[in-house]
């Protein structure tokens, strides 16, 4: 007899669990809003940076708005309205949870440096609340959200709507906000540090705002909307392969009873797993976060360990609560075994994704020392070593797949992804936490403080930076196994019992439509963040230029900060709307014009070489950022040497791999696995839609060159007598060392 006999006992735990990690977010919110928030100056810069994050994101929302109401009224007829509310809920709560994270983020800043001058410890506290806000409100919201939308439209197909409507706005959440955060950094960097030769977050450099908010529109709502989708993505497969699974049980196996059949094939108990697995990690991620504490006058070491201290425990407090969940529904312990091996899967990327990117070992430390021969040895070793760094997470991915389709076919491997996810709310808060740490060690050095304050922020701030590289690592893998499962559950949907990959010229088409995809879109995002950077860099040489006093600090002169935030903010807003299209219109495209069988090549074509470019493109560009680091910490010269000049450019090469380009083609290839999932039904590949579908494909090619032509490449800046200014101007300042 079934322990699960109803939807709503289905979905039971994910409600409770979700109000639990809500309710956990707005205590932590509360005890982060009471902490104190220091000088007059330090509020002032703070209210900059967080109304130029609130400016940027009601800009975004409402371009995307105008996308959501559109495709809600698209699958209305093409699906059903129980999909396109799904829908259209998906992409409010996905928008929602951005805006949270977003609002404590720029509130946590200030707090984390006022708390720096206490200790290390009250900062380290202060900043993971605040990364904690995000990690339960995204769990707590998701699970919630989910739970109530399942008991309306108790059906998996429904639900898809839902993660598509997540997967578009986290898409244009990541590309908006990478375009941003990067044009800001890399044209405030390149001026500022190199060469007007000021420090980092020096006041005196006009682009130092953006550069804050950046942080916050990039790394926090970008992040935050990323693993959202793919938290909700992996329980929609699980759920909508759990329910084909079910389906297509014929009776028990030779010599086996009836009842003993029954836990292991009813639809109940495979709906339910997933639900009760994210539900018992975010009381698992709580327990977790607890332990995230240190000492004062700790070392990096010990910070890490803080950190990791907080996932072990939730990982291994989720083992444990899975293997009781697993048994009580009278499940095959094969399936346990795919639960862990998703959780151990995303542990491993991690930990060599921190390998490839940190300055302890030698793929970073390679690069340093090719800093030595200049800029160019730079970005050679930097892509070599982007390159490598795919094998480590290619292989576990291998492993993962093969392992759980041997122990539970295809419900294994979409279960996978649920148990790497399952303690996202402390593994997200990790993460989050950086941009905090970052902010207040600009507030530091903008409002003047103690010495000893902006040591304790720097020690934050590079432990975020471990952090974050550790969770773009987690992303992308997640995200692979989610697609992967997110693709299984449409070959079920469009009745796929194999896909031909040598004889059907049609399946091979798509495969190399698909693995062209990634390439196009890292294009178009790279395009428009070297744009926007063009645009910040005319802008701060014609502040220096033009505000008398501005670069020697003189008192009166001020920078025109909201100037530069206006064109991060127009740049990102206005370039993000193409790359985003793409990921909705291509599968579109070959699954009406082409079928089925097409549209699954396209899938599969998408996630092999996407998955292998953003790999690439986050490894390198973190390994490009701490190489600088390693450089500035006393090694090759220190800062201000020709080798730390060389390694600034490579960092300002990796920035948009790192943390634009890279992060988004995680969701590029979620958002075209739900899109098909969704419209699966609707493919039918009928030999009167295909000249159609030719004529549509190529005119989008069309206009896609047309708007790489006319509208990435117009508007070129005349630097000619910025550059001449600026060279005369600010040569003073070109030997100075960055202290």
């Amino acid at each position: 007899m079934s322990v699960i006999t109803s939807d709503e006992q289905i979905v039971s735990l994910g409600l409770v669990s979700g109000i639990f990690g809500l309710i956990f977010a707005a205590i932590l919110a509360k005890l982060v809003m009471n902490e104190d928030t220091g000088t007059d100056k330090m509020r002032e810069i703070s209210e900059a940076i967080a109304d130029g994050a609130a400016a940027f994101l009601r800009r975004e929302y409402k371009y995307i708005s105008i996308f959501v109401f559109v495709v809600f009224i698209i699958l209305i007829p093409l699906t059903n309205i129980e999909t396109a509310v799904c829908f259209i809920v998906g992409a409010f709560v996905s928008a929602l949870t951005g805006f949270i994270g977003m609002s404590i983020a720029v509130r946590s800043n200030v707090r984390t440096t006022a708390a720096a001058e206490v200790g290390l410890n009250p900062a380290l506290r202060v900043a993971f609340r605040s990364g904690s806000v995000m990690g339960f409100s995204v769990v707590g919201l998701g699970i919630f959200t989910l739970s109530i939308l399942y008991l309306i439209f108790p059906d998996t197909n429904q639900l898809a709507g839902f993660g598509m409507g997540a997967s578009s706005i986290a898409l244009f959440a990541r590309v908006g906000g990478g375009i941003y955060t990067k044009a800001a950094d890399v044209g405030s960097d390149l001026v500022g540090k190199v060469e007007a030769g000021i420090p980092e977050d020096d006041p005196r450099n006009p682009g130092v705002i953006a550069d804050n908010v950046g942080d916050n529109v990039g790394d926090v709502a970008g992040m935050g909307a990323d693993l959202f989708e793919s938290y909700v993505g992996s329980i929609i497969a699980a759920a909508a392969i759990g329910v084909d699974k079910a389906e297509g049980f014929t009776g028990p196996a030779d010599g086996e009873e009836e009842g003993e059949a029954d836990a292991n094939y009813d639809r109940y108990i495979l709906v339910a797993l997933p639900f009760w697995i994210c539900g018992v990690g975010i009381f698992c991620s709580f327990v977790g976060s607890l332990f995230v504490r240190t000492k004062e006058n700790a070392t990096q070491n010990d910070l890490l360990f803080a950190m990791r201290l907080g996932v072990v425990v939730s990982s291994v407090l989720i083992i444990a609560s899975s293997a009781a969940i697993v048994s009580g529904f009278g499940l095959d312990t094969e399936v346990f075994a795919c639960l862990v091996i998703g959780l151990v899967a995303g542990i491993l990327i991690g930990f060599f994704t921190e390998f490839c990117t940190s300055f302890a070992y030698w793929p970073t430390i390679s690069i340093a020392e090719a800093g030595r021969t200049g800029p160019a040895t730079v970005v050679i070793q930097g892509l070599a070593v982007g390159m490598w760094s795919c094998v480590p997470p290619v292989a576990i991915i291998f492993a993962t797949i093969l392992s759980c389709d041997a122990l539970y076919g295809d419900y294994g491997v979409a279960i996978a992804p649920v148990g790497m996810l399952s303690t996202l709310g402390v593994t997200l808060a990790t993460d989050a936490y950086g941009p905090v740490a970052d902010n207040a060690g600009g507030i530091a050095e903008m409002a003047e403080r103690p010495k000893h304050v902006r040591e304790r922020t720097d020690a934050l701030d590079a432990l975020g930076n471990t952090t974050a590289a550790t969770g773009k690592g987690f992303a992308i893998g997640s995200a692979v196994l989610t697609a992967i499962a997110l693709m299984k559950a449409y070959t079920k949907q469009a009745s796929l019992d194999a896909v031909d990959l040598v004889d059907d010229t049609k399946v091979i088409s798509g495969v190399l439509i698909g693995a062209v995809l990634p390439f196009l879109f890292a294009s178009l995002t790279m395009t428009a963040v070297g744009k926007a950077a063009q645009k910040i860099i005319a802008e701060v040489r014609r502040q220096f230029r033009e505000i008398p006093g501005l670069k020697e600090g003189r008192p009166g002169a001020k920078a025109e900060y909201a100037r530069c935030v206006d064109i991060s903010t127009s740049s990102a807003l206005h370039q993000m709307i193409i790359p985003g299209l793409l990921a909705v219109v291509a599968p579109v495209i070959i699954g009406f014009g082409f079928g089925p069988e097409a549209l699954a090549g396209l899938l599969v074509g998408s996630i092999v070489s996407g998955f292998l470019l953003a790999v690439t493109m986050a490894n390198a560009g973190g390994a490009w950022d701490n190489a600088k680091k390693y450089c500035e910490s006393g090694h090759f010269g220190g800062k201000g040497s020709e080798t730390h000049k060389a390694l600034v450019a490579g960092d300002t090469v990796g920035d948009p791999f790192k943390d634009t380009s890279g992060p988004a083609l995680n969701i590029l290839l979620k958002l075209m696995s739900i899109v098909a999932l969704v419209l699966a039904k609707e493919f039918t590949g009928d030999q009167s839609q295909q000249g159609a579908a030719v004529g549509i494909l190529l005119a989008t090619l069309i206009f896609c060159a047309a708007i790489y032509k006319f509208v990435l490449l117009k508007d070129e800046v005349d630097f000619t007598s910025e550059s001449a200014a600026a060279s005369s101007s600010t040569s003073g300042y070109s030997q100075q060392v960055d202290e």
